[in-house]
């Protein structure tokens, strides 16, 4: 039999994981502005000049955060029925990777421990990965790329025996003592950069017929960008077209903590339970 929520819990809840209502929405347009905050106060900090000057300000306003993130954190695993699975989801572990990295240096402090502090205050940047749960629109992306996993697959595939023809081809034509193509391996990282139209210029080809090939690979780079993003937007055309508009809430099943339910939804279609 399922745990009866008391009347306070499903009113907190409906807060903190939907935005149905007034007080649902601003909950998560002011998460979503701590969320910016937060990140670009990490930013900040790293810039030696300005935290010098605000070094003392950022570490109270750190903290600050720190403190409504926590209470965040644990009114969310208060007002499910399943703690763990919300503990152990994606977010979940962003929320408490997001934490974590103030209170241990609080615990440690600093001395030889300071080289481990720098390295987990940089997780505090793990916030911007709750922006997602703001992102709806995205689900119709992600549905594509899964759409297209196959053929992208097969796509890297071809791109890789490519890269390997390319680099053979330009060590038989360009390989030497005095040249920069020192072996198949180093040609094959060529390949790679000029094909991905990055050209970081550390290796060039000097021979007339090594420039010719690489001429040919520059503008098969155009190509190779485009063939990844046709597939994906093959995917959300034909996802578009097949599907039907239906107004979606942003109800979250108290149980499951699955989303995505239909208007009229009064029991959650994943798991059964009473929305």
């Amino acid at each position: 039999m399922k745990e009866e929520f008391s009347p306070w819990r499903k009113r907190t809840h409906e807060i903190i994981f939907e935005a149905d209502t007034k007080l649902g929405k601003v909950f998560d347009v002011s998460l979503l502005f701590l969320i910016i905050f937060s990140v670009i106060l990490v930013m900040l900090e790293s810039v030696s000049s300005i935290n010098n000057v605000y070094g003392y300000w950022f570490k109270m306003t750190e903290w600050v955060i720190t403190i409504l993130f926590t209470i965040e954190y644990i009114l969310r695993i208060v007002c499910v029925q399943r703690p763990t699975k919300y503990i152990f989801s994606f977010f979940g572990i962003i929320d408490l990777v997001s934490i974590l990295p103030t209170y241990i240096e609080m615990i440690l402090g600093v001395s030889s421990y300071l080289a481990v502090i720098r390295a987990m205050r940089l997780l505090r940047v793990f916030r911007i990965f709750k922006l997602a749960k703001f992102l709806k629109e995205s689900n119709s992306l992600i549905t594509a790329i899964k759409a297209s996993r196959a053929k992208i697959t097969v796509f890297i595939f071809f791109i890789m025996m490519l890269v390997i023809v390319i680099g053979s081809i330009m060590y038989l034509i360009e390989g030497g003592p005095d040249s920069d193509f020192t072996s198949i391996p180093r040609s094959i990282y060529w390949a790679i950069v000029t094909l991905t139209t990055v050209g970081y210029g550390d290796i060039a080809p000097s021979t007339g017929l090594g420039q010719f090939l690489a001429a040919i690979v520059m503008l098969m780079g155009y190509g190779v960008i485009a063939v990844p993003t046709g597939i994906v937007s093959s995917e959300i055309t034909a996802s578009n077209k097949g599907s039907t508009v239906k107004e979606i809430t942003t109800q979250s099943c108290i149980s499951c903590l699955s989303e995505g339910h239909d208007n009229d939804a009064e029991f959650c279609k994943y798991c059964g339970g009473k929305l």
